[in-house]
Parts: C-alpha cells; structure tokens; sequence
C-alpha cells in the first residue's frame, strides 16, 4: 500500500489534485486559500491563490479592486497618491488638491517650479512681466493693482525721472518747483555747489544757494554793504531805497540802535534824536 498525500487541514487526498505548500505541509487549494489567503480592503473578499495581489500600506487589494476613488481608474499600473485612506490618480489628486495656475488655469502639477505671491499662484514660465512678456523666474518684481513688472520695465514706465538728468530716480531725491531731481544733480545755478540739505533760493526759476543769491542780486546794506538775504532769522529796515541789516541800523554818530525808534535823515546819515538835537 503506498503511502497516504493528504491536505494538512481537510485530510482529504491529494493525488490527482492540485495543491500548494505552506509552511512545509501540503494543502488543498481551497484549504490553501481559507487559510493563507488576505482579505481585499477594498471587496471584503478573500484575494484567491490565483489572483494578482496588490499592497499598499497594510492593505491588501485585489488587482482590479486598486482603483481611483474618484475616476475608477485602475491603479494597478499608474502613479497614485492617498487622500484621507482614498486612493486618488495623479490626475484627480491635482485637479482636487493642487494649485491652479492663476494666468493658464491648468493644475500645478507637483513637483513642478511655480511662484506664489498674494495668495495666488503661477506656472514658473507663466509668472511673466506685464511689459516685456518675459519671465520674472527669482528675479526682484514691482506689483501694480493686478499686474507685475520687472524692475527694469517698471523704472521706466513709472519711476520719476530727474528733471537735470532725465536718468530714472529710484528712491530719496530733492523736489524743487514739484519737479523731482537726484541730489547730486540739485545745484546753484552760481557756483554749482549741492543745495540738497541747506538753504538756498531762487530767480528767474533757477535755485541759487545763500551766498551766490546775496553776491549776485540781494540788496547791500547801507552800514556794512554785505548783501541783505532775510535768511537765517536776520530782519532789516528799508527807508528811501536803502536798507539795513536790524543790526546795522544804528545812528552814524553815536552808534544808538534805531531800531524801533524815531530817527533823522542827515543827508546820507541817520541821527537818533540826541544827536540831531546837537547839530
């Protein structure tokens, strides 16, 4: 009699029949499946000997179970992600999660370069400037209301240009006349020396500092004959087209402050009332 062949779990014999081994002993095939086989996450049901078997993070799938929860579309071949324990194709994890370009519309695939600014976010190629059409990339960029520049493209469609030197004045600066000048380009008209920071004035529009003005066109005064400017603080009296400093208008004789005070012309002198008094 030749020996026995038998399922390790059911007993019966296993000549003639297929059967598979499992942990050194035979079994039947539905023993086998009974007892070895995983249970599909997806379906419930056992995922049989002859079944292609699928496994993702503890879970185990029948092949045409590993599907997108969304779209249906079979994984078993695709990239796919996990959402919340569902498993979603690339396409409609995008078009659900990801970013859509604010310029094309189109998904901002992930792992593709894009630029986010305010809340919104683009393409890397279609973050472009609003003047020359060209990509800003990392590039420095000036925002207006809803469009985007360039620095370039901006300085020279917005940024004051110096009245001297018509050159683009970035940032600082004077303004003389509401007009906008570089302060190394802001000078006397006389001597050409930078008026940004000091006093200066102006004739016929052209600015002038303290000292070319007074040289050039203030009136001198009739005591010390230096120019009358009125900067700094400094007053002066005017009589008969003739000018004082406040300082300087004292009696020619006796040297009394007049200011404030009644006084004599004397041919081309000035006389407190002592003084006009002795003549």
């Amino acid at each position: 009699m030749s020996e026995r062949f038998d399922c390790d779990n059911c007993k019966e014999s296993l000549y003639g029949r297929k059967y598979i081994q499992a942990e050194e002993n035979p079994y039947c095939i539905p023993c086998y499946d009974s007892l070895f086989a995983n249970t599909c996450d997806e379906c419930k049901e056992l995922i049989g000997h002859d079944a292609r078997e699928l496994f993702y993070e503890d879970r185990h799938y029948h092949e045409h179970c590993f599907r997108c929860f969304r779209c249906d579309r079979s994984l078993a071949d695709e990239p796919f992600t996990s959402q919340d324990d569902a498993l979603l194709c690339n396409d409609c994890y995008c078009n659900e999660f990801s970013s859509k370009c604010v310029a094309c519309d189109k998904t901002v695939m992930p792992g593709t370069r894009k630029l986010e600014y305010a809340g919104n976010t683009w393409h890397e190629g279609c973050f472009i400037c609003s003047s020359c059409k060209q990509p800003i990339g990392s590039k420095s960029f000036i925002p207006d209301k809803d469009d985007h520049y360039c620095v370039p493209c901006y300085e020279n469609k917005f940024a004051p240009r110096c009245t001297r030197c018509k050159q683009v004045l970035a940032k600082g600066g004077v303004t003389y006349r509401d007009e906008p000048w570089h302060k190394e380009c802001f000078l006397c008209a006389g001597c050409k020396v930078q008026l940004a920071g000091q006093h200066f004035t102006s004739r016929d529009d052209h600015p002038y500092c303290i000292k070319c003005f007074g040289t050039l066109y203030a009136k001198k005064c009739e005591a010390c004959s230096k120019p009358i400017t009125g900067f700094g603080g400094g007053k002066y009296i005017s009589f008969e087209e003739r000018q004082w400093h406040q300082s300087c208008f004292t009696c020619t004789r006796c040297s009394v402050s007049l200011v404030g005070a009644g006084f004599f012309p004397e041919r081309d002198e000035i006389l407190c009332r002592e003084c006009n008094s002795n003549l």
